[in-house]
């Protein structure tokens, strides 16, 4: 077995100047990530005859609408790539979980995913593709070659992100679609928890293709102008956005694709502080720093500090509807509250207020019904413990 490139713990890949860390020990704050990494393997973990063979892995979903979804197969060779030098099996998972994913192409392009599976290992669902999940697919790929080399990761890599260009980028807006299977009303519609700029940065460097520029300047425009138009006081961002070919970009009104609430911070967009906040500590980018400490600013403000008090779900106005007490929700802030960091006009309190988040997060082990939730939440802190990095 090689030796990982960027083990875990080392903390080797320094962040941009001014981004936070939990106070304390950053070895007990590695330790804290390893303890929910084992809980998270152990919980969600997929094997053998389970997932259809020897020697395949897959993440398990119980609270999905099938056991098996790409969106989880993307999370779980990101995280096991992460693991490496902390985990002796981390590459064995990695590739028993890309053994998975290979085994189960999309009826629309054979680069990308199919992205639900039943109990049975049969595809299901269409058996087309999830853009979320093949981004983080792609990304995972590009973290193994760095952490194993090879040769092989990168080439599937660059396969998958040229077929995601080809497949699930607008080829005019530039912005990301919902799938491989996105066209008609649909073509308008992008999900803002797909919009990963980090991505973008390294689907750049390992192909030299421009166009990714144009996609990470597309995403980064929209997030701004939906912001300044819809959400001023807030910075939040919502589930689905509309009217992207139009020249009317805006919040979906009402149901689009899942819910009444697309037009809301809700259940995808929950993770948009950990996503702009993981690409400003790694990138230093000026437009995501500014997004991700907006997010942090007003949920400070709205619940006095108290990571407790944030809520399953808001208006863009910042008015609550859900119930408190979900990781997805609380876990990313804490990756946006990275940004608040020294000889920042009004950080005050910013120190306090991400280590709350911290030891909230610490507090609060994977449940086993909620594999989403235990996903963002060890992506999360896998960002807060300076042990994330950009292929």
């Amino acid at each position: 077995m090689r030796r990982a490139g960027v083990p875990f713990g080392e903390h080797s890949v320094r962040y941009a100047p001014g981004a936070l860390r939990p106070s304390g020990d950053p070895a007990a704050a590695d330790r804290q990530v390893l303890e929910h990494y084992r809980r998270w393997k152990a919980f969600f973990l997929r094997s053998g005859d389970e997932v259809g063979g020897r020697g395949r892995c897959a993440v398990f979903t119980p609270d999905a609408g099938h056991p098996f979804v790409a969106e989880a197969q993307g999370y779980g060779l990101v995280i096991t790539a992460l693991m490496a030098g902390a985990d002796p099996d981390a590459q064995d998972i990695f590739d028993g979980i890309l053994r998975h994913v290979l085994a189960h192409p999309s009826v629309n392009h054979p680069d990308l995913h199919a992205a639900q599976q039943d109990a049975g290992g049969r595809d299901a669902g269409g058996g087309d593709s999830a853009t979320d999940g093949d981004l983080d697919i792609a990304y995972g790929l590009l973290l193994a070659d760095r952490q194993w080399g090879g040769g092989a990761y990168e080439a599937l890599a660059v396969r998958r992100i040229d077929a995601v260009l080809e497949s699930e980028v607008h080829r005019g807006t530039r912005l990301t679609k919902l799938g491989d299977w996105s066209s008609g009303r649909y073509d308008e519609v992008s999900r803002t928890s797909d919009w990963m700029p980090d991505h973008f940065r390294a689907f750049r460097a390992a192909t030299g293709d421009p166009r990714w520029d144009e996609v990470l300047d597309a995403h980064l425009s929209l997030a701004g102008v939906v912001r300044t138009r819809h959400a001023p006081a807030t910075g939040l961002l919502p589930d689905f956005v509309v009217g992207t070919t139009s020249g009317d970009p805006r919040p979906a009104p009402g149901e689009v694709l899942e819910g009444p609430h697309d037009g809301d911070y809700h259940w995808n967009a929950c993770r948009a502080p950990w996503r702009l906040g993981a690409d400003a500590v790694t990138s230093g980018d000026a437009r995501t720093w500014a997004a991700a400490r907006g997010l942090s600013r007003w949920a400070r403000a709205a619940t006095g500090g108290d990571p407790a008090e944030i809520r399953n779900g808001y208006r863009l106005d910042g008015t609550a509807y859900g119930d408190p007490g979900s990781p997805a929700f609380f876990a990313p802030f804490a990756v946006a509250a990275m940004t608040e960091g020294e000889g920042d006009a009004g950080d005050e309190g910013a120190q306090g207020w991400l280590d709350a988040l911290w030891a909230r997060m610490c507090g609060s082990p994977p449940d086993p019904a909620r594999a989403y939730a235990a996903g963002v939440q060890l992506q999360s802190m896998l960002v807060v413990s300076h042990n994330y990095w950009v292929p």
